[in-house]
């Protein structure tokens, strides 16, 4: 008779993805992940050919985690760009580590920024807000507010972004406002 697997795909998955959340992708090794998930390296290499296979993986995993974190997060602001510039912030605030393998790492598996964030379309509907509102260049907006909010929040990474949550707002749409003039 066959051995029951005690370990499945989606244990080794969720071990992975814990511990990418507490103390960073770059941590997941063979041995600590099979340590986390309790089981030896063997049930690992059963369902993953290498650890890049895990990591592809796992990085679409917290690329659904960052969708599903920005579907969830309150809209509250009008002004284009501001409700995804806000969550941006704050995912990178909640979610350092998750945030550094997503946004701030050479290795996006193949995925562009631009890609990640427009998961379920959500770059091309602030676009077309921006062109509903009146603005003449929508996609240099886009590049404009982008770079201001990248900024922020890698400031926020490194404990440079001392704003609170309103003032965050206010000031993405005073950014767009005042890039609106010049765009």
């Amino acid at each position: 008779m066959a051995r029951k697997e005690t370990i499945t795909k989606a244990d080794i998955l969720n071990a992975a993805f814990e511990m990418t959340m507490e103390a960073g992708f770059d941590r997941v090794t063979a041995r600590t992940l099979a340590a986390k998930a309790g089981c030896s390296t063997q049930p690992i290499f059963r369902v993953y050919r290498n650890m890049d296979e895990l990591g592809a993986e796992l990085f679409e995993r917290v690329v659904a985690y960052f969708d599903e974190y920005y579907e969830k997060f309150p809209k509250n602001s009008n002004t284009p760009f501001v409700n995804l510039g806000f969550a941006y912030v704050k995912f990178a605030q909640d979610c350092p580590r998750l945030f550094k393998l997503l946004f701030d790492s050479e290795n996006k598996y193949g995925k562009s920024l631009y890609d990640i964030l427009n998961g379920k379309g959500s770059v091309v509907k602030e676009v077309n807000n921006a062109r509903f509102s009146g603005c003449g260049n929508p996609s240099v907006m886009f590049m404009k507010m982008w770079i201001f909010i990248h900024g922020a929040a890698c400031m926020s990474l490194t404990g440079d972004y001392d704003l609170n949550d309103e003032e965050t707002v206010a000031l993405l749409e005073e950014s767009y406002q005042a890039f609106q003039k010049k765009t």
